[in-house]
């Protein structure tokens, strides 16, 4: 029989019966399309060497006057500001103590692990302080040991918390010996960056339910590991078993911990995975907290602990950053990439006026120059009270007097001024378009533009009765602006409208609707790609996307573990964030150094709506290779699998690989595969995990033919 062109539909579907789609393609992982044809996507590699604490969930790149590129990273413990490949540290200061106040105590011979004194610290697991001014222990704990940045490990009570002893040069610990026996003197002083933010999102009832740590005044124990333990472990060893009930629970990561009994800092009669959440192996170093009052147990209340959001963005060259539901910090360029941030209603020069003391997104309007706070505290008593009066109104909108993000009382002189959301419960995000500023809130969506006076901005009420997955959901692009709500996806292009997903029930049947303020929405403009970056059910990190091409209107899915994203702009290449590394995408098409696995598969194919089984001999590739690395074999393999029924597996399936074996004068590769498959269906899959192998796909032939009805 002459031979058969494959020709596909563009775009994945995956919410119909692989019958039913017949001509398309059901299954994909870093693929896109492009002019009706699946290629596979560019590659990345990391921006700098260097790594950042915590995990990113914000990037704002800009350029200062003298042609200084940042990039802005906050993370769930710090906020950086990137130039040249280096992570400048501007985490604003929350307290600094008087000197004296901090004093200092080993906790065991030979362990690295310090007792810290402070009283009423106000610091939690996790946050960053330094110490200064400190003087030897007497042994190995000196004071260049002391006098540096520390992560605090556990916080033991209001008054005692413990760092780790490390080499101020290595970074190694440090284990205290027999002659450290001091306090490290009486001038300590302790410089405290903000509180650090949850990392993973705790809610729902008795998961973070009820007050923290029980009744009113009782501080809840924290330890960390000794040892590690497996899923099946009966019993603990922690460091110390100091302020533990006899018996209770334990949080350890995400996974709460019954155990019935205390032997000297072992906890024993370990119940593991209590309260839905997963049993799983832990190492030595983890935290372990108490969680057997109120914070972990059942509850009449429902409540969510929200992990650590920010907002940013740039006035002119310097920058204001806000962490969600705190303050508005200021960074001066000027001072140099090493100056901290400061909060806007201590900025050393300007009269402050009505400074919002909290917010939940902070924006400057490009085009009039506005500082705009959202979800914010309302004014102050009067016109010169310097900061407003902290009580958070979550549907309120304030913004600064024009050109000045330090006047906020609205007068007959300046143009700040406020506005109130007519519609839901909380302001969710707010994103800025060529010609407005839309505003989320949980079932609304509302435009915000600049009127001029008297009134400054006007609002209007764009649509009701949506949902938005959370504050990085949704995504302005050219005249478009893309968001994911809570089961559907969402366009607003002058009129707000339902998405058309072919692979919605692909997405959200297998989604951690727990962790879905951590999903992640990016534009890439050189593909006209949407993206979103998702955690599924079994996953507390985004780890899969799916992407929306806006011009050719087809999806497509895959695996990707990306926790933030931004588009080239400023710079060259897409920028991306995973496991404290800062990434270029769109480079190359490997995965920083080592092969990428892509692929693409279709749904079935028939002759004669099955009633003939059919055998395939070979199969004539149409494939290009064009942009693969010179230095590589760029190669991919063609899978044929055939089956009988419509519900069996597939039960004859042959691959075969192409192979480029020139490229001038004309790119040359394998001419044909010998694959023979019979069934009465068949579905044809391409993939690649060759080094530097770049491949697009044309419309492959095959030799088919009808072979009888059994």
């Amino acid at each position: 029989m002459p031979l058969t062109k494959l020709q596909f539909r563009p775009g994945v579907v995956k919410d119909l019966t692989s019958y039913s789609n017949e001509g398309g393609w059901r299954d994909s992982d870093k693929v896109r399309f492009r002019l009706g044809f699946p290629e596979k996507i560019g590659g990345w590699e990391k921006y700098s060497s260097q790594t950042f604490l915590g995990t990113c969930r914000a990037l704002h790149n800009w350029i200062a006057l003298d042609s200084s590129n940042f990039m802005g990273l906050g993370t769930t413990s710090k906020y950086y500001v990137e130039q040249g490949g280096v992570y400048n540290d501007i985490t604003p200061i929350r307290e600094t103590t008087a000197a004296g106040d901090v004093t200092f105590g080993k906790s065991l011979t030979f362990s690295a692990i310090i007792n810290v004194f402070d009283n009423a610290h106000g610091a939690v697991s996790g946050d960053s302080v330094t110490f200064s001014d400190a003087v030897s222990l007497g042994g190995f704990i000196t004071a260049d040991v002391l006098n540096q940045e520390y992560q605090i490990s556990t916080v033991s009570s209001d008054n005692e918390y413990t760092i780790v002893a490390k080499d101020p040069v290595t970074g190694n610990p440090v284990l205290a010996q027999s002659s450290d026996v001091g306090n490290g003197g009486t001038a300590t002083v302790g410089e405290y960056q903000i509180n650090s933010g949850l990392d993973t999102q705790v809610g729902g009832t008795g998961w973070g339910a009820g007050f923290y740590g029980g009744p009113s005044g009782h501080t809840p124990a924290s330890s960390i590991l000794s040892g590690s333990i497996s899923p099946a472990s009966p019993s603990m060893n922690l460091v110390s078993s100091s302020g533990f009930p006899t018996s209770g629970r334990v949080v350890v990561d995400s996974e709460i911990i019954a155990y019935t009994g205390v032997a000297g800092n072992t906890l024993t009669g370990l119940d593991r995975g209590a309260f839905g959440t997963t049993a799983a192996p832990h190492s030595p170093g983890a935290t372990v907290t108490e969680a057997t009052y109120g914070w972990g147990m059942p509850s009449d209340l429902t409540t969510t602990q929200q992990i650590r959001l920010w907002s940013h963005d740039n006035f002119g060259e310097d920058l204001l950053i806000n962490p969600r539901d705190s303050g508005i910090f200021y960074w001066d360029k000027s001072e140099g990439a090493g100056v901290r941030a400061v909060l806007l209603k201590d900025f050393p020069t300007g009269v402050k006026t009505s400074v919002p003391t909290v917010c939940k997104q902070v924006l400057v309007s490009d085009r009039d120059r506005h500082v705009i706070a959202f979800g914010c505290d309302g004014f102050g008593a009067t016109s010169s009270d310097p900061e407003g009066d902290g009580i958070q109104d979550n549907l309120l909108i304030r913004f600064s007097s024009q050109e000045n993000p330090l006047d906020w009382f609205p007068t007959t002189a300046n143009t700040a001024g406020d506005l109130r959301l007519g519609a839901g419960s909380t302001f969710v995000t707010a994103l800025e378009t060529k010609r407005e500023t839309l505003i989320f809130t949980d079932t609304s969506l509302t435009s915000m533009r600049f009127i001029g006076p008297p009134f400054t901005f006007g609002l209007t009420q764009l649509a009701s009765n949506i949902t938005i997955a959370g504050p990085n959901a949704a995504i302005s692009t050219e005249d478009f602006v893309f968001w994911m709500g809570i089961d559907n996806f969402y366009v607003h292009a002058g009129q707000t409208a339902q998405l058309p997903c072919t692979v919605k029930d692909k997405v959200f049947t297998d989604f951690n609707l727990g962790q879905i303020n951590k999903v992640y929405a990016g534009v890439n403009s050189e593909f006209a790609e949407v993206t979103w970056f998702y955690p599924s059910a079994d996953s507390e990190e985004n780890n899969k996307y799916v992407s929306y091409n806006y011009l050719e209107k087809v999806w497509y899915f895959g695996s990707l573990a990306r926790t933030a994203w931004l588009d080239r702009g400023v710079r060259n290449f897409p920028a991306a964030t995973n496991a404290n590394y800062l990434y270029s995408h769109e480079f190359g098409y490997d995965d920083d150094g080592a092969a990428m696995d892509s692929f693409i598969e279709s749904s079935v194919m028939d002759i004669a709506d099955g009633d003939h089984f059919t055998y395939i001999r070979r199969v004539i590739p149409d494939l290009t290779f064009v942009g693969s690395t010179e230095t590589s074999s760029p190669q991919a393999t063609f899978t044929l699998k055939a089956r009988n029924d419509p519900g069996s597996n597939f039960d004859s399936v042959q691959s075969g690989s192409t192979v480029r074996t020139a490229t001038s004068p004309v790119e040359q590769f394998t001419g044909e595969l010998d694959l023979r498959v019979r069934g009465r269906s068949f579905a044809l899959r391409v993939e690649s995990n060759a080094l530097g192998s770049k491949w697009r796909l044309g419309s492959p032939r095959v030799d088919m033919r009808p072979d009888g009805r059994r």
